[in-house]
């Protein structure tokens, strides 16, 4: 059996991630609010979210409980999830694995579009070092395939 190569490696993520909770900012600015549901609008964002429609590549923003321990860890200091302004927080899966790869959460498909860097915003949220501190843990852009429910406690698989 030959050695598989890393295109195909990438194919392979037999993980389940779970949604472990949802925010959205209806005003451009405003502090992030906890949703237990959402609806994904294909070409459109998040419901409720001010940032729908801005962008087809970045509808969506996911960002990983693991890392949040590692924020919190450098940090010295809890980072809450509402604070790095990501939509939805997932556990179990690794994100980065989703890029370029169309995966499903509850009912909606999404598909993983790039890293979601950090923005300044991170220095005013977490303090001197927040912005430095979310290189590398900032999460997943994702555009909506298609349109769909998303609740908390829905697994985030792979298709």
């Amino acid at each position: 059996m030959s050695e598989p190569i890393i295109k195909e490696l990438l194919t392979i993520l037999p993980q389940q991630g779970e949604v472990v909770s949802i925010t959205v900012r209806p005003k451009r600015k405003a502090d992030p609010e906890y949703r237990e549901e959402v609806t994904a609008e294909q070409g459109s964002g998040l419901s409720e979210d001010h940032f729908s429609s801005r962008s087809t590549k970045r509808e969506v923003t996911l960002i990983q409980a693991e890392h949040l321990d590692a924020v919190s860890s450098i940090l010295g200091k809890e980072a809450p999830h509402h604070l790095t302004r990501r939509n939805i927080l997932v556990k179990g899966i690794n994100l980065l694995a989703l890029k370029g790869q169309q995966f499903q959460i509850g009912e909606a498909v999404l598909e993983g579009t790039g890293e979601c860097h950090p923005c300044s915003r991170m220095e005013e949220n977490f303090g001197p070092g927040g912005y430095n501190t979310m290189r590398g843990h900032g999460g997943l852009t994702a555009k909506i395939i298609q349109s769909g429910r998303i609740v908390v406690g829905d697994s985030v698989v792979k298709i």
